[in-house]
């Protein structure tokens, strides 16, 4: 049986790299990156790829694919006077304006029963300060995602996953010592801040066959911190 074809833009460290891991040996898997560190020894075709500045290079990927994954994201919190006009626009350009270029590249190729699975975070559906930036670029995703999988059904599924903070190379700064680290997992419900393979596991579903009847959804992977209130 010919494996299906799965796309993944921005799977060489994080969430990316934890999904990528995930994928290789049972999918036919193409990852789009700047880098391709922390690739050696899967099975995937890697392309070299600048979401800000490059366009898919359609000759590589294949004439069919069953699932797409846009992972590439930003982490800018600062209080909005602190925010230059500049840092939004940037923010926007690679969480929303990058996957729009994407999916505009790809959607012809996308089979019958399809899954295209985006990111979001926690605090576009929860107000939290010093977030104005990139709350406002994936709230950008989550509605694109809704309005995507309306005008696409049934023929393609698409889902959103909205994390809290995962320990990835991204949110180093964040979580770059233990009493960083303990703080922030303690403002979580589950008391432990987020590993990329709490998120990766979900995509993985989402991607699967046994993702039979689930899109225009997001998905709080969060410890809790969307919903629950321990105080």
């Amino acid at each position: 049986m010919m494996k299906k074809n799965i796309v993944l833009i921005g799977g060489s460290y994080g969430i990316g790299l934890e999904i990528a891991k995930k994928l290789h040996q049972r999918y036919a898997l193409f990852i789009l990156s700047r880098s391709s560190d922390g690739l050696d020894g899967l099975q995937l075709k890697h392309l070299p790829f600048d979401v800000q500045k490059d366009v898919p290079d359609m000759a590589a990927l294949p004439e069919t694919i069953d699932g797409l994954v846009y992972c590439p994201g930003t982490i800018t919190l600062k209080a909005f006077r602190m925010i230059d006009s500049f840092t939004f626009r940037e923010d926007m350009e690679v969480n929303y304006f990058g996957l729009v270029k994407v999916v505009k590249a790809l959607q012809s190729r996308m089979t019958e029963g399809s899954n295209m699975v985006f990111f979001s975070t926690v605090a576009a559906r929860t107000g939290m300060p010093f977030h104005t930036s990139i709350s406002g670029a994936k709230g950008a995703v989550e509605g694109f995602a809704r309005a995507l999988a309306a005008e696409y059904a049934p023929r393609v599924r698409v889902n959103v996953i909205a994390p809290s903070l995962v320990n990835t190379p991204l949110a180093s700064r964040l979580l770059n010592n233990e009493n960083k680290i303990a703080r922030m997992a303690e403002r979580h419900p589950l008391k432990r801040v987020g590993d990329p393979r709490d998120i990766a596991d979900l995509a993985v579903f989402l991607l699967s066959s046994e993702n039979h009847w689930i899109t225009g959804q997001v998905f709080g992977v969060d410890g809790g911190l969307s919903t629950l209130n321990l105080n």
